[in-house]
C-alpha cells in the first residue's frame, strides 16, 4: 500500500493547524518578542516562526464541547465573581488582622453536575481566585472537586462551601453551556431564553450524589 494519502492527510493536517490556530501562533509570536524585550524586526520574524512551529508541530489535544455563549448569563457570572471577590478580600484581610481568631480550614468535596472538562475548569479557576479558596485537586471521570476552604465557619460551614461551589457551576453553564447540557445539568432554558433551574430535576440528582461527597 503507498503512503502518498497518508502523507498528503499528515501535510493537510499541519497545514489546518497552521492556518487555523494563527491567533494562538500571534500570541506566542508576541510572548516571544516580550520575553527578549526588543521590538526588532529579527525577533518579530523569529518568534512569528516560533509560534506557528509550536501549533504546527506541538498541538495542544482538542477539547470537545458544543457550548454557546450568553451576554446577560455572562454579565451576571462576572458581576457575582466580582463582587464575592471585594467581600472574600475584606473576611481574610480581617481574619489576618485578627490575633484571637484561629481559622478552621477544611478540604470540602464537590460533585459538579456536569463534568465537561471546559466546564470544571472554568469553575474551578473562579473558585481559586476568590481569596479563600483554592481547588486541590479535581477528578475528571467523577466530576468531584475538592476545595480547600480557609475558614470553614467564616463561609457559613461544609454545606454552604458546596452550595456556593454547585451556585458557580450553575453560573458558568448558564454562561457558556448548550442547551443540551443545560438539560443534562438540572438546568433549562425558559421560552424567552432566560435560564433558570428546574428544581424538579436537581433535587434529585442532589439526593443521589449526597453520599458520595465527603469531607477529607
Amino acid at each position: 500500500m503507498s503512503l502518498h494519502p497518508r502523507r498528503r492527510t499528515v501535510t493537510a493536517g499541519w497545514f489546518e493547524r497552521a492556518t487555523t490556530q494563527w491567533r494562538t501562533a500571534a500570541w506566542l509570536a508576541l510572548v516571544w518578542v516580550m520575553l527578549w524585550g526588543d521590538l526588532s524586526w529579527a525577533n518579530v520574524i523569529a518568534g512569528v516562526v516560533v509560534g506557528f512551529a509550536v501549533v504546527t508541530f506541538l498541538p495542544l489535544p482538542t477539547v470537545a464541547t458544543h457550548g454557546g455563549f450568553r451576554p446577560w448569563p455572562f454579565l451576571v457570572l462576572a458581576g457575582r465573581f466580582v463582587a464575592d471577590l471585594v467581600v472574600a478580600s475584606f473576611q481574610v484581610s480581617a481574619l489576618a488582622l485578627d490575633p484571637r481568631r484561629t481559622p478552621r480550614g477544611a478540604v470540602v468535596g464537590i460533585r459538579l453536575r456536569n463534568p465537561s472538562d471546559v466546564y470544571m475548569t472554568a469553575t474551578a479557576e473562579l473558585c481559586s481566585l476568590v481569596p479563600g479558596s483554592v481547588v486541590v485537586e479535581a477528578h475528571r471521570l467523577t466530576g468531584m472537586l475538592y476545595v480547600h476552604v480557609l475558614d470553614v465557619d467564616q463561609s457559613g460551614g461544609i454545606e454552604k462551601v458546596r452550595a456556593d461551589t454547585l451556585a458557580l457551576e450553575a453560573r458558568v453553564l448558564r454562561a457558556f453551556a448548550s442547551n443540551a447540557d443545560l438539560r443534562r445539568s438540572g438546568l433549562y432554558l425558559h421560552d424567552d431564553g432566560g435560564p433558570t433551574a428546574d428544581r424538579r430535576t436537581a433535587a434529585p440528582a442532589a439526593e443521589t450524589t449526597r453520599p458520595s461527597e465527603g469531607e477529607r
